[in-house]
């Protein structure tokens, strides 16, 4: 069964930058698809980033396009997301999630992802 854990949250003051790390284990993160997901204090879970398996597509949510990197480390089984210029609309409870894809897969969304997160909390204030 695979298990995700996120680190690297805290409190940031706007503009600032953080870098949210998912860690795996019971599998390897090479056979998934991962993404970062966000939820906000009373709002809905956002998709926030996905890569795919190959790592050869990513994909952002336009809020968050040209401040958020997200990247796949597979050796160290981790897949990370680099956020700069932060701002206070990005405060949320932050969760990677996964999903096993075939080999060939060409499906680069992350949707109906099967594995989740306990969450890290992002917290932007001044």
């Amino acid at each position: 069964q695979l298990q995700l854990v996120e680190s690297g949250g805290g409190l940031v003051q706007p503009g600032g930058s953080l870098r949210l790390s998912c860690a795996a284990s019971g599998g390897s993160l090479n056979a998934y698809a991962i993404g970062w997901f966000r939820q906000a204090p009373g709002k809905e879970r956002e998709g926030v980033s996905c890569i795919s398996r190959s790592g050869g597509h990513t994909d952002y949510r336009d809020s968050v396009k040209g401040r958020f990197t997200i990247s796949r480390d597979n050796a160290k089984n981790t897949v990370y997301l680099q956020m700069n210029s932060l701002n206070s609309e990005d405060t949320a409870v932050y969760y990677c999630a996964a999903d096993w894809r075939p080999p060939l897969s060409s499906r680069t969304d992350c949707s109906g992802m099967a594995y989740w997160g306990k969450g890290a909390l992002v917290t932007v204030s001044s």
